[in-house]
Formats: C-alpha cells, sequence, structure tokens
C-alpha cells in the first residue's frame, strides 16, 4: 500500500480520491509516521433499494374503509361523552 506525506495528500487530494475510489488505497504519513489509512467506502451491495409498489395485490383494503375510520371516531366519542352526543 502506497504512503503519502500531508503535504502531498492536500495537494494532490483530488488524484488520490479517484485511486482509492478504483481500488487503490494509500496511508497519509505524518513525518514518516502512518496517520491514515484511505479506502474506499464499500458499495451497500447487501442492503436492496427501497421499491415502490412492491407489495402491490397482496393486501386488499376493504370497501367501506372510509366508514371503519369514522365508526371509530363514533365509538371513541361515545366513550368520552356517552351515547347520543351527536
Amino acid at each position: 500500500m502506497r504512503t503519502v506525506n500531508i503535504h502531498e495528500a492536500k495537494t494532490h487530494l483530488s488524484r488520490l480520491i479517484e485511486e482509492v475510489a478504483a481500488g487503490e488505497p494509500f496511508i497519509i504519513a505524518k513525518a514518516g509516521k502512518p496517520m491514515a489509512q484511505v479506502v474506499p467506502i464499500a458499495t451497500s451491495k447487501t442492503k436492496p433499494k427501497k421499491r415502490i409498489g412492491f407489495m402491490k395485490g397482496m393486501y386488499t383494503l376493504p370497501d367501506n374503509f372510509d366508514e371503519i375510520d369514522k365508526q371509530a371516531d363514533r365509538e371513541i366519542e361515545e366513550m368520552f361523552y356517552g351515547k347520543g352526543s351527536q
């Protein structure tokens, strides 16, 4: 693995980053002493991309879906205010 000093790393940072991206990591040294290792970030091949609509057709909503919500609202209101509060 190649070692570069801090001054060289600052001067040629863009080129060095291109080399790292191409798979050539390097070490940054200060006064000959290794200080940091620069390596490419691993691509997230294990993490699947989010797919919009990937569950389409697996579940269905009942036709009265909006009514279920209204019914629940009425039940909650009755719990607080009693029957006939509308």
